[in-house]
């Protein structure tokens, strides 16, 4: 039988095909000949109606499609025209106006995959389209109709994380009527915000700003605040997710502690203080800082020395060093809010900087010095011997835009270095201050000013890179380029400071194969589409924000907390949700209960039940088609995306055109 017999008898007859072009502007048409296009879409079968336009997504080419539907009797659409991540929901909802099934529709992405990538060549850009265009008709011919199917979702939010990120999502989702849980894994909320002194381009007091949101955060009834926690599972779906936390033993009864802070002064350990950087101590039994929330004491369990000192002092009874078990909790929430933030780079990676020398320090490092309740009390003073510097030079990109180490920008590195140059040249006039830098990237409104500002100040900006930082009897000599002068140069410093990268928390990995949402190549969190879903996942109900997402300054995290904060209310607030019926369907009469497909299903959704049945759940399911590909008895359809179906799309492509 020949081919085209094949094609005629595989085809259904009664299909009437509308077929529509879009010129994008010259988008499309400058690459692809758009009257070839329809000219040959013509003579394929079942095709009924072509049309082109010059924008088929605005309303009058939406229109045009609603016309012939109404008029002509059209029962499938395709659209050859830009990315369906942009455009489907669009088309659909066009059709759901009608009397059409919305997955009556294929869209063909000829820009994506004809014009730009072949935007030279007009000839085999057109050729290809073509060939999609034809395999997008052959396929809409054995489309089926469905419906979508609705699920409950519960009015409650998980949080993970509490930063300036989570914090303003969490109170944003209790102001609207929802309960919220927060689980940081830190003894206090308030991330690495609340080790910053002062905020740029205003200057402002961080802690000014962050405590009062921590004290709303904890004052909140709507909001049951879970910190020293960790994420120990996530199961369910979109609507109602079974979160295990892990509460960590703090050996301590934060229903009876008041935060006195008398239990840490008779505590004879002292170990390095974290939330300072290591540059001054902590005892064993330690509030986080002076404003945390909740304002609770916690012993570190591996430095306790079990003296019990802490137990006779506390006059509440709050402490007993006998327990010795996390506590695990369960709970269940509608959607889920991933906020944890970020890490920053080690410089100990880069030699070249001599980080082992005491006085190199990182900026957050000298951020926590300018703070009066740091480790210096707000004096800048060189660690190795406590003088006060009077030469300080700032190394920018250090694990930023490096091809060794992250080859992206860290976005904020340029500014709060500036921050710091400024805050020390206004405290310390007769300080020598210089800046060697590859590029300044000071992008943020009245960003340009404050950098303006710094220069008039008399501190030196160096545009080169540093290639080398040795020590010069008790000081510093940094080389490098000066690629203004187009030569080499040094600078003999008391004290040199390194903006070091922001990097994916050392976490994120691991979270993110509980919720089961996608990392990019640089570990942070991944969203749907950068413009049009910021702070979606391809994990239905999953949300992210801050830097977890990738490195971005306090404005723009608090922007995409309240983004997510507002995606997950509007995902609550109905009590239901409507979800697309593109799912695996198990045929029972055909199933062999080889249990295939559950072991390979990275969404987890194929479970062998208790009625000795394989399940598909559907609020899982992603239609991805790998259970159905990998069935040996072929007893798994995947709706819109049928065997036959692609059957049809494939033969349209292996035929030649002409």
């Amino acid at each position: 039988m020949a081919k085209s017999q094949i094609e005629k008898k595989e085809l259904k007859n009664s299909s009437k095909i509308g077929v529509y072009v879009c010129h994008c502007g010259t988008n499309i048409a400058g690459s692809v000949d758009i009257k070839e296009i329809v000219n040959f879409s013509k003579n394929l079968q079942n095709v009924k109606i072509v049309r082109e336009h010059m924008y088929l997504c605005s309303e009058q080419g939406q229109n045009i499609i609603k016309d012939d539907i109404a008029k002509e009797g059209i029962d499938r659409i395709v659209a050859a025209c830009c990315s369906p991540r942009t455009h489907e929901e669009i088309f659909r909802k066009t059709l759901n106006s009608t009397n059409l099934n919305k997955y009556l529709y294929e869209q063909v992405n000829i820009r994506d995959q004809c014009s730009w990538p072949h935007f030279k060549d007009k000839e085999n850009s057109t050729k290809k389209a073509k060939q999609l265009v034809k395999s997008g008709i052959y396929r809409a011919s054995e489309l089926e109709p469905l419906e979508d199917r609705k699920l409950s979702v519960l009015k409650s939010a998980l949080v993970i994380g509490g930063g300036i990120s989570g914090i303003n999502a969490a109170l944003d989702l209790a102001r609207g009527g929802y309960k919220v849980y927060i689980v940081e894994k830190n003894p206090s909320i308030g991330g690495k915000m609340a080790q910053l002194d002062k905020t740029f381009p205003t200057n402002d007091c961080s802690a000014c700003i962050l405590a009062p949101m921590m004290v709303e955060v904890s004052n909140t009834p709507n909001i049951e605040l879970l910190t020293y926690s960790e994420i120990e599972d996530v199961l369910g779906h979109i609507g109602k997710y079974r979160v295990t936390v892990r509460k960590k033993q703090t050996f301590v009864d934060w229903k009876k502690c008041n935060g006195c802070g008398e239990c840490s002064i008779v505590c004879p350990v002292k170990v390095d203080n974290e939330f300072n950087c290591n540059m001054d101590k902590r005892k064993a039994i330690y509030t986080q800082f002076e404003q945390a929330i909740p304002m609770r004491a916690v012993v570190d369990k591996d430095k306790c020395v079990k003296c019990k000192l802490c137990v006779k002092k506390c006059q509440l009874g709050a402490i007993d060093l006998t327990e010795n078990e996390d506590e695990f909790l369960e709970f269940e929430v509608g959607s889920i809010i991933v906020t944890t933030g970020y890490d920053l780079f080690d410089p100990n990676i880069k030699p070249e900087y001599d980080y082992e020398h005491p006085n190199v320090i990182t900026s957050l490092e000298l951020e926590r010095m300018m703070c009066a309740s740091g480790p210096t009390k707000g004096e800048i003073l060189r660690p190795s011997d406590g003088r006060k510097p009077q030469t300080l030079s700032f190394v920018q990109c250090v694990g930023s835009r490096d091809e060794k180490t992250n080859d992206y920008c860290s976005r904020i590195c340029c500014t709060y270095s500036i921050k710091h140059a400024r805050l020390l040249k206004e405290k310390y006039p007769d300080m020598d201050i210089y800046m060697h830098y590859i590029d300044l990237r000071c992008f943020g409104k009245g960003y340009e000013e404050y950098y303006r500002m710094a220069r008039e100040k008399g501190i030196k900006f160096i545009r080169g890179r540093i290639s080398q930082v040795d020590s010069i009897a008790d000081r510093l000599e940094v080389s490098g380029d000066d690629d203004t002068l187009g030569e080499q140069i040094s600078v003999i410093a008391d004290l040199v400071v390194l903006a070091v990268a922001m990097e994916s928390s050392k976490d994120a990995k691991k979270l993110a194969n509980i919720l089961n949402i996608s990392t990019d190549k640089t570990g942070f969190f991944k969203e749907i589409h950068p413009k049009l879903k910021p702070v979606g996942t391809d994990s239905d109900g999953i949300f992210i924000a801050g830097a977890c997402q990738g490195p971005k300054e306090i404005p723009d995290a608090i922007s995409q907390g309240k983004a997510a904060a507002s995606a997950a209310a509007s995902l609550m607030s109905k009590g239901e949700i409507e979800i697309e019926p593109l799912f695996a369907q198990i045929m029972e009469d055909y199933c062999a209960k080889c249990r295939t497909c559950e072991s390979l299903c990275t969404y987890k959704a194929i479970k062998y039940n208790e009625d000795n049945k394989m399940e598909v759940d559907i609020a899982l399911c992603k239609g991805c088609g790998v259970c159905g590909a990998s069935c040996p008895s072929g007893a798994i359809k995947s709706n819109h995306f049928t065997s036959k179906q692609i059957r049809m799309q494939i033969m349209a492509l292996t035929e030649a055109i002409i």
